[in-house]
């Protein structure tokens, strides 16, 4: 039997995703020999069209907007050294309220039990030492991130109830420090986004138009349905310092050319993001090492 390599699995709910909040610790712990699997759960075909058409518009073809992302996700899955891409295939079920949602096949009507089934398939094939996910409102209240949350949590537990060996040390869910907040939402209004910067307090909601993958501001919910974004600084568990990968996140966003669009983050040229997304923050909810807290490393306690 060979030796066990030390595995990162991140579970995502669009093509694109990766590269924003973990194409850093993809590319670090790829560039350190640990095997990285990304898993991407949706096909992303609320994304935009050529030159930037959206979904329901004159010209938008979902079936072209797939073919083009899953071109684009494997150029940044080569960008980051993802070790092996995982499609689970559902399709993306748009913002929060839209028709998508309860489209045939959409991923947010898709049965939990079903999907976590096959997340925990994956599991127990690379039996990664570290899963990362969204919290339980998928960061900004998208349904496809809130079904990557509840799917990756139920197939963790079943992992873990039915082959304790096989389920991951350590999990984490990713997140913001609050202190960022505004200046991120600074840099986003002088970049030409509709953005404002979370109540620090966390009371109310974001009021942000948070952006799907397509774009699109969620219409169908007030700013006071939204949990806020990001947590207190004391509340993030783990700072993982990726500014030496700046370049290759950088890079890696870059490849999702079609949405550009909707990418503020390439707007601000390579040193000015390497700066502000240079550390990528978790929140640790499950932890078998014992590793201290905060941490710098999600391999904390492993190595």
């Amino acid at each position: 039997m060979t030796d066990h390599v030390l595995t990162l699995m991140a579970v995502h709910a669009h093509p694109d995703d990766e590269a924003t909040g973990t194409g850093g610790v993809l590319a670090r712990y790829a560039a350190e020999g640990i095997r990285t699997i990304l898993v991407t759960c949706t096909d992303g075909r609320c994304g935009d069209g050529p030159d930037g058409v959206k979904p329901g518009e004159p010209g938008h073809d979902p079936a072209a907007v797939v073919a083009t992302r899953r071109v684009e996700l494997e150029a940044a899955c080569k960008v980051l050294g993802v070790s092996q891409l995982e499609l689970l295939g559902y399709a993306d079920s748009g913002m929060m309220g839209w028709p998508d949602n309860d489209a045939p096949g959409a991923f947010w009507r898709t049965p939990v039990e079903e999907s976590a089934a096959r997340v925990a398939e994956l599991i127990r094939r690379h039996r990664p030492d570290v899963v990362v996910t969204y919290d339980e409102n998928g960061f900004y209240g998208h349904p496809d991130h809130i079904m990557a949350h509840r799917v990756t949590m139920a197939a963790v537990a079943a992992v873990a109830e039915a082959a304790p060996d096989a389920a991951p040390k350590k999990l984490y869910w990713t997140t913001v420090p609050r202190s960022a907040m505004e200046e991120m939402g600074r840099v986003m209004r002088e970049l030409g986004a509709d953005w404002d910067a979370p109540d620090p307090s966390g009371e109310g909601g974001q009021s942000d138009s948070a952006q799907s993958d397509s774009g699109q501001a969620d219409s169908a919910q007030s700013d006071s349905d939204q949990p806020p974004i990001g947590l207190p600084d004391e509340e993030i568990t783990t700072w993982v310092d990726v500014k030496a990968f700046g370049p290759q996140k950088f890079e890696a966003l870059a490849a999702h050319a079609s949405q550009s669009e909707n990418i503020f983050f390439l707007k601000m040229g390579l040193e000015r993001f390497t700066e502000m997304m240079g550390v990528e923050t978790f929140v640790r909810v499950r932890d078998d090492t014992d590793a201290a807290l905060p941490e710098d490393d999600l391999f904390a306690g492993l190595r």
